[in-house]
This record gives structure tokens, C-alpha cells and sequence, in this order.
């Protein structure tokens, strides 16, 4: 009987025994397998498991939350690809881009990394997308050249506490500070934005200290608001007798003292800048972030002392204002006292006559200690041009247009006094304040002018000329009655008066006996001079002799002693 292979052997007692066959062939020693043995190759996928869930665990724990930016286009962004940096440090990745559904802009999703996303979803968190750009500041986003645009994150310092956001609208263009940066800002109001930009540098003693950060319209529409960025600790020089004035451009003028030529930086002439100084070191206050300024067109501007507040002056003229345009000064003695802001062609229908409606403004400050000597006229008054016009008018002022160029034609308005002005009626408290005029000295000319030619017209030239013409016939006739009768007269005694002088020329030449006479009469009056002036002479020397006579002449003695 032949043992089934399949059944297992049963272990010997006692030692084992080798086996043979019918034909000498030792049998197979077989020995049995233990039971519930684990084989080691199930380590393979235990590991492979744990490493799994490891990175599962990993990646859940530094996932953050998804969040949401709206773009105005999706140029340089990849899924997978572009990253969101934070100050350089990758803080997420883009998982998604689609369009809106209004069309209007792009929505990219993207993956925040846990660590880092409590102050990334705040509200005050900017994103733009980075690349090469050439601006005003300088060159920027020149790496993403090899790695291709990026998503930057700039956000603010200390806002941990607030509740998340996680829907943003992406700016196109990189913000010029971060919100992290140490300084302040502050607004400036100008009547235009000039050759200013963003990035335009800001001077404090020429040296660069902040910059222009954003502009927009005032919400009248009449300004503009200028914010700009002071780094620290420059900031601290900004206070409340800081004056600002546009540093744009090259300064030219031209004077008595010679050719004046002002500039700043090479950048500042490009792309325009702003500057900044101290009025009055001594009264000079600390101002927080945001205060107001005003920004004024010229240095000389801005460092002049304050105006006041504006008050609204009209005049009317019902003469030529050829010449007068907007922005003329309103001068008095000199002095620009205000402008004029409007000109306009009226009507007066109960008078049925045009005339011109001339709108001032005129700032009290610039009148001095006037300003506050005349407000004790009137201290009831709503507003100061009240008090300070009043008394003014009552002594005779009058505004009166007089040239300002004479080679350009160009007029002003000039306030002066004048004692020989008709009286009028003055409502101060009429607002605005309409200030009585007077014809200004061309006008005054032009009339004076026109009376001289009316009184030459009133003249009867034609009545002179037949009268002259009648005179000068009648003195025709009687110069040809003088030389018919007259003439040959005349001729006559001429004559006759020239032969006697012949006669008498005859008589005193040398030749004739009345003129040998009259030669020696001649030298004997000559001899007689003489013989008085000897006369003279002697009696200058010698008075004694009227009495005694002429004395003796006297011999010269001669001296022995020297023989």
C-alpha cells in the first residue's frame, strides 16, 4: 500500500530512522511547517501606509483656507504655477481661474498656506500681480524674467485680531509703500495736479524724503487731493507751519539784479515734485497722519504770509474793459490786495444800457494793521469785508481799471482814493459788497480828447478862410499901389542920401585939405594927452609942488674917499 503524499508524517520517538525502498533508495525526510508565521515583506506597504498618512496629516495641517481675487485680467497667471509671495516668502499658490459671470473680471482662487493665512485674510490686504515694470521710482519685478509673474501680498502690521476676509479685488499696479513701512501721510489740496504722478519725490531741504502715493478729485470737483508718503524719521519735520509748494520744472526769471534760473533734481524736472519747509520754526506744533495742507504753485508763494479767508467783491463799469482778464490783480498803491475771478456783460433794464459786471475776491490779511484798526468801525459786522470796505468808501476809495502793460495792452484794477469823487450811496451790508468805480485817466483822456475835437469842430473854419482870402486881396492891392507911387519916391531920396554920403567920404580922405586938417587936430590932442599924463605923474610923485612949485634937480655927489 502506497502512504498518501498529501497526508503529513507522523514525528519518530525516538531517533530518526533512515527508510529504504525494496531497491536500497533512502526515503525523503519531510519536515512539517509551523503554523501562524507573519512574512516580513507586509512591512513594505505598513510603512508605505504610514508615510502616506503622514503627508496627508502634513499637508491638512499646513493647508490654509482658500480665498478670492478678482482681476482685471489673468496676463502671467497659471494654475499650479504662479505662487503668492509675502515679503519674497511663498505664503500660497493659484488653484483656479475663471471669469466672472458679469464678464468683467477674472477670479482667481487660490491656496493659502496655513501658517501665515491669520494675517493674510484681513481687510486691509492688498494683491497685484507682479512683473517688469519701468516706472518714475525705478525698475521693478525685474526677476520675474526666469520665474515668471507672481501674486504679491502686502498687508498690515497688528490686524491678527479682525474677522477673516477671504474675497479681495487685486490692484493692477504695485501699491508705492507697503503698509508696513515706518513713516506717515499726509494730504495736500491743489488747484490742479500739474506734472505730479505717482512715485513723484517729495523734498525736504532738498533732499528726497517722501514721495507721491495717490491722487484723486476732491468730492466738490474744484480741487485736488494729493497724498504723499513721509518716511520716518523725516516725518517729524511736517508740522503746523510746514508749507508745501510745487518744486516741478525749471524757475526762470528775469529782474533788475539779472537772469534768476531755479531747478531741482533731474527727476523732480521729469516727472515733477514737491517741497517742503518750515514758516515759523518758533510756532511749529507736531501734526498727526493725514493732516490737510494746501499745496502753492511757487516757493515765494508758499512761504508768504497767510491771506485770510477771501471775501467776494463786484464792481461796475460802464466803460471799455479791453485788456482786463481773469486772474488781474486788484492793486492798491501798489499792492495786490486779491484777484479778479470773473467777467461778465450785463443788463439794466430799468436804465436800458449794457454794462460790465466785474466779480473780485480780495483777502483781508494782506491789508496789514489796517485790517485790524478798521474792524473797530464796525465790530456788528457779519464778515470782515463789511467793517473793512465801509469807512474806506466813506473817505473817498473808488476802483478804478488802469493799464498794467503798456506794450501788451494788459489792465488791472486799482483801489485809490480819490477826494474829488462825487458821493455815493454804500450798502455794506449788501452781499456781496458792490464797490462804487470811476472812470479810469485813459477814459478820462479819450473824453478829454473828444471835448477838444467837438470845440475844434464848433470852429468856423470855412467863415476864417473866406475872411483871409478877402485880407490878403485887399493886401495885394495896396503893395502894388506902394510900388506904382511909392517906389519911384523912395528910389529918389535913396539916391540923393547916397551922393551925400560920396560927398563926405571926399571930404575925410587923406587927399583933401579937411581931412590934413582934421589929422593934425588929431596929433596935437594926442601930444596934449600926453603932456596930462606926464602931468600926472609928477604930481602922484611930488603933491608940494602945487605949492612951492618944481623943486630944483639935483646933481649926484661924488664919494672922494674912494679916489
Amino acid at each position: 500500500m502506497t502512504d498518501d503524499p498529501n497526508k503529513p508524517s507522523q514525528p519518530a520517538a525516538g531517533p530518526a530512522q533512515t527508510n529504504t525502498g525494496n531497491d536500497g533508495i533512502p526515503a525523503p525526510r519531510v519536515t512539517p511547517r509551523r503554523a501562524g508565521r507573519i512574512s516580513w515583506i507586509w512591512l513594505v506597504p505598513l510603512v508605505a501606509a504610514l508615510i502616506g498618512a503622514s503627508l496627508l496629516v502634513k499637508s491638512w495641517l499646513e493647508t490654509g483656507p482658500v480665498v478670492t481675487i478678482r482681476f482685471q485680467s489673468a496676463d502671467g497667471i497659471e494654475v499650479g504655477q504662479t505662487k503668492l509671495r509675502y515679503k519674497d516668502v511663498v505664503v500660497g499658490v493659484v488653484k483656479d481661474i475663471r471669469v466672472s459671470r458679469d464678464r468683467s473680471k477674472v477670479v482667481v482662487k487660490a491656496q493659502l498656506n496655513r501658517e501665515g493665512s491669520q494675517y493674510i485674510t484681513r481687510k486691509d490686504t492688498r494683491f497685484w500681480v507682479v512683473r517688469p515694470r519701468l516706472g518714475i521710482s525705478g525698475v521693478s519685478g525685474l526677476g520675474t524674467l526666469l520665474s515668471g509673474p507672481y501674486i504679491g501680498v502686502d498687508t498690515v502690521r497688528g490686524s491678527e485680531d479682525g474677522p477673516a476676509v477671504y474675497e479681495f479685488i487685486g490692484q493692477e499696479k504695485p501699491p508705492e509703500v507697503a503698509n508696513d513701512r515706518s513713516g506717515r501721510r499726509f494730504v495736500l489740496q491743489a488747484a490742479d495736479l500739474g506734472s505730479l504722478e505717482i512715485g513723484s519725490p517729495v523734498y525736504y531741504r532738498r533732499i528726497p524724503v517722501g514721495r507721491v502715493i495717490d491722487y484723486q478729485l476732491d468730492e466738490s470737483g474744484r480741487t485736488v487731493n494729493i497724498q504723499i508718503f513721509v518716511d520716518a524719521p523725516n516725518d517729524k519735520f511736517v508740522t503746523s507751519e510746514s508749507r508745501f509748494w510745487n518744486a516741478s520744472g525749471i524757475d526762470f526769471s528775469l529782474s533788475g539784479s539779472g537772469v534768476a534760473i531755479k531747478t531741482g533734481s533731474l527727476a523732480s524736472v521729469i516727472a515733477g515734485g514737491i517741497a517742503f519747509a518750515t514758516a515759523d520754526e518758533g510756532q511749529a506744533k507736531p501734526v498727526p497722519a493725514d493732516t490737510v495742507f494746501t499745496l502753492s504753485s511757487s516757493e515765494v508763494q508758499a512761504m508768504a504770509d497767510p491771506d485770510g479767508t477771501p471775501f467776494r467783491v463786484d464792481m461796475i463799469f460802464h466803460q471799455s474793459v479791453r485788456g482786463l482778464k481773469v486772474g488781474a490783480p486788484v492793486e492798491f498803491r501798489g499792492l495786490a490786495l486779491g484777484k479778479v475771478v470773473d467777467i461778465d456783460l450785463e443788463f439794466n433794464p430799468k436804465e436800458v444800457q449794457f454794462y460790465v459786471l466785474v466779480k473780485t475776491m480780495l483777502y483781508p490779511m494782506r491789508f496789514g494793521d489796517a485790517y485790524d484798526q478798521l474792524s473797530q468801525f464796525e465790530k456788528g459786522a457779519d464778515y470782515s469785508g463789511q467793517y473793512l470796505l465801509g469807512p474806506l468808501v466813506q473817505q473817498g476809495m473808488r476802483a478804478q481799471i488802469q493799464p498794467s502793460n503798456l506794450l501788451t495792452g494788459q489792465q488791472l484794477i486799482a483801489l485809490d482814493f480819490f477826494p474829488d469823487a462825487p458821493p455815493v450811496k454804500f450798502d455794506s451790508s449788501k452781499m456781496p459788497i458792490v464797490l462804487p468805480t470811476i472812470a479810469g485817466s485813459f477814459d478820462r483822456l479819450q473824453q478829454q480828447i473828444s471835448s477838444i475835437v467837438g470845440k475844434i469842430d464848433a470852429v468856423p473854419f470855412a467863415g476864417i478862410s473866406n475872411d483871409l482870402q478877402s485880407s490878403l486881396k485887399s493886401l495885394n492891392q495896396l503893395l502894388k499901389g506902394l510900388n506904382g507911387k511909392v517906389s519911384p519916391q523912395a528910389a529918389a531920396t535913396l539916391k540923393s542920401a547916397q551922393n551925400a554920403l560920396n560927398k563926405v567920404d571926399n571930404m575925410l580922405t587923406q587927399e583933401s585939405s579937411t581931412g590934413g586938417n582934421l589929422n593934425n587936430v588929431l596929433r596935437e590932442l594926442t601930444a596934449a594927452a600926453k603932456s596930462l599924463r606926464a602931468l600926472g605923474d609928477y604930481l602922484q610923485t611930488d603933491p608940494a609942488a602945487l605949492v612951492r612949485g618944481r623943486s630944483a634937480d639935483k646933481l649926484p655927489t661924488v664919494d672922494r674917499s674912494r679916489q
